[in-house]
Order: structure tokens, then C-alpha cells, then sequence
């Protein structure tokens, strides 16, 4: 259903329809505040109970340790770092342990990625996984980003789908949306030229959806791409649940510049705005409609500009992140609390309600999935 700043079938009318992607990315021209009502009429929509969801889980990053050199990124560290003492790989029993403390503190789930490490391939994986599985049968393992699972096929030989098999029967529950950054190939051999490609990324998710399985959605923005880039982006995302259902969630965040090797060749850049990321989340929202979660990034901006959001098509604040590594070495030290995080909301004017990772369950009393 098109709403009232769009024509109508604009949204229909494919990739391939230049004009009508230009018509799109003039959006960003529009006021916020139209484009909040019009975001936050299609979240009443299909949340209509004035629910925002959260999760209680840890981002387990199993190895900094990465050839592909991406400038925007400032966690990896080379395989030559990496033999002077400056990167690392968890075993078994580490990642056991950060499980466990994540249990303590009432956690549900875990969002497990890592570098493409050249010395890791499935036998570390499918190990952890099995391993994670028997130990911990309760924990919801979100993992293994595209690019991961191409690092994965490479390394072992086997086909795409092969390879996500295994990895399905090993105990991955569901694939993050990590590595998707901007959705097109000029964007993206600008800023990691040795990264797998759009295509690519859209391929692994999907195989992943036609195994039954879900995935999340992400897009990394505010990295010199323009806005008719964010666009497809978001039609590529379209498209896809259109064709599988597979999306449980959309997170969108802004580049974080700091300690990059992108800030180093751009000592100038200026990091996108919190109204260009609340514009941004709110154009997402009336693009992907067919997307049920359009989660705030409270990560990458003050919680004052995520409870924003909440207000312009957000109905999800994602996780309390017991533990965050990757954005935090590009500067990022935004950090929360579930009290904290759950006042946000109410102050916010809505309810409170903690979920599963793969929003299959919620985790208050008196609270079913249909009511969110």
C-alpha cells in the first residue's frame, strides 16, 4: 500500500526503473516530521498495541583477524598484527564462558561474527556451533554474516548451499545482515574493494530463506554513497522479502569514522547527522513494508535520538548488548542497561516487551508474538 508521499506503484516498479528510484530518493527532500507520520502510520499498522520490543543477548566476535582490509572498519587487525600480538581467536571454552555469563544476566541469544580469518574455516565453526548447541540448547544463535559464509564456502570446497546446510544442522538458527553495508557495487569497490559483492550478499540470504530459515537486514549508511544508493539498497531488501518472507528485522546505522583507515584518506569527513539518520529509518520504514522490524540504532546515536525513532517507524530497539567490540573501536561508546533501555520506552509512550532473537517468542507474561 502506497502512502500519501508516493505515487502510486512507485514501490512496484522495479531496480530497473531508473526514474522511478530517482522519485524514491527525493524523500530525503521531504520534512521529518512527513516523513515520521507517514512512517509511524505504517508501524501502527502492523504493530497496532503500541509494543516496542528489545532482546537481552552479546555480540561475540570469535576473531579480529581479517584479510579483506575494509576501510570502514577499525576492528580487524591483519594476520601480520595478529602475529605480534595484536589479534586474536577465541577457543571453545571463551566463548562458552561469554555464553554463560549472557545466561546469568538473563540473556536469551547471541550475535556471532568474526574477520575472515585465512587459517578458520568450517571445522572451527561447525565445532563451535555443535558445541554451543549441546551446551546451551536454550540460546538462540543469530550468526555469520554473508561474507563469513563465503570465507566458509571458499575455505571448504563446497557448494553455497552445501555449506549452509552443514552449517543449519550444526545449530546456526539465523544469519545477521552484517556486511551488506551499501547494497551496490560502486559504493562498495570504493570503500572494500576486496569484499564480496551485492549479488553475492543477496545470494547467501536467499539460500538461507529457501532452507526455511530467517535472516536480518542492515544498511550502513552515511559513507559519501548518495541517496538514490540507499535506495536500491532498501529495494534490493524489498525485493527479496517479497520473494522469500525471509526478514525478520531491518537495522540501519550510521559509519563510524574513527581510528578507520576511511578517516585517514578523508581527515574531513563528517559523520552523517542524527536528523539524516532519522530521515533515513523513517524512508526505510515506508519502503519496507513489508518488512514486520525496523529496529533504532541507539549503538551509533544518543538514546534521545532513538527514542526519536520510535516515532518514526521503529518498533524495536534491539539489544541491550552486553557486549559490543566492532562499532565501540570506531568510537562509538554508546551503552545501556535493560532498565534503562525499558524506561526509554515508556518515557517514549510505549510498552515495553522483551523478545527472542528470532522474534518467534516474547518474554513477558501475559504477552504473546501476536500481540507485538
Amino acid at each position: 500500500m502506497t502512502g500519501a508521499l508516493l505515487e502510486e506503484g512507485v514501490l512496484d516498479a522495479g531496480l530497473e526503473d531508473r526514474e522511478a528510484r530517482r522519485e524514491l530518493a527525493k524523500l530525503f527532500d521531504r520534512n521529518f516530521l512527513e516523513l515520521a507520520s507517514e512512517a509511524d502510520e505504517i508501524r501502527r499498522r502492523l504493530h497496532p498495541n503500541d509494543i516496542v520490543t528489545y532482546i537481552v543477548d552479546r555480540n561475540i566476535n570469535y576473531t579480529n583477524v581479517c584479510w579483506v582490509a575494509c576501510s570502514f572498519c577499525a576492528f580487524y587487525r591483519t594476520k601480520r598484527q595478529a602475529q605480534k600480538g595484536d589479534g586474536y581467536v577465541l577457543t571453545v571454552e571463551q566463548v562458552l564462558q561469554k555464553i554463560q555469563e549472557t545466561v546469568d544476566l538473563g540473556g536469551t541469544g547471541i550475535l556471532m561474527q568474526g574477520g575472515l580469518h585465512p587459517d578458520i574455516g568450517m571445522e572451527y565453526i561447525t565445532d563451535l556451533l555443535r558445541t554451543i548447541r549441546k551446551e546451551y540448547p536454550q540460546i538462540q544463535v543469530h550468526a555469520l554474516s554473508p561474507a563469513e559464509i563465503w570465507h566458509l564456502v571458499d575455505k571448504s570446497g563446497m557448494s553455497l548451499d552445501e555449506t549452509l546446510k552443514e552449517l543449519k544442522n550444526a545449530g546456526l538458527m539465523s544469519i545477521p545482515g552484517g556486511g551488506a553495508e551499501i547494497l551496490t557495487d560502486e559504493t562498495r569497490g570504493r570503500i572494500a574493494p576486496a569484499k564480496n559483492s551485492a549479488d553475492t550478499w543477496l545470494e547467501v540470504m536467499e539460500s538461507w530463506h529457501s532452507l526455511g530459515m530467517k535472516s536480518t537486514a542492515t544498511m550502513m549508511f552515511g559513507i559519501d554513497e548518495s541517496y538514490e544508493e540507499r535506495v536500491e539498497h532498501l529495494l534490493q531488501i524489498r525485493n527479496l522479502q517479497a520473494k522469500t518472507g525471509g526478514f525478520t528485522a531491518f537495522i540501519d546505522w550510521t559509519f563510524q569514522p574513527d581510528n578507520t583507515t576511511y578517516r585517514k584518506k578523508h581527515p574531513d569527513f563528517e559523520k552523517a547527522s542524527s536528523l539524516d539518520y532519522l530521515k533515513t529509518t523513517a524512508i526505510s520504514r515506508i519502503i519496507l513494508d513489508n518488512v514486520s522490524n525496523i529496529q533504532a540504532s541507539w549503538v551509533t546515536q544518543p538514546m534521545k535520538t532513538a527514542s526519536i525513532a520510535l516515532h518514526a517507524g521503529c518498533n524495536d530497539m534491539g539489544s541491550i548488548m552486553i557486549e559490543e567490540n566492532v562499532v565501540k573501536e570506531a568510537g562509538a561508546r554508546y551503552c545501556t542497561t535493560e532498565q534503562e533501555l525499558r524506561n526509554v520506552i515508556e518515557h517514549s509512550g510505549f510498552m515495553p516487551v522483551k523478545r527472542t532473537t528470532l522474534y518467534d517468542r516474547a518474554l513477558e507474561p501475559g504477552i504473546s508474538v501476536k500481540d507485538i
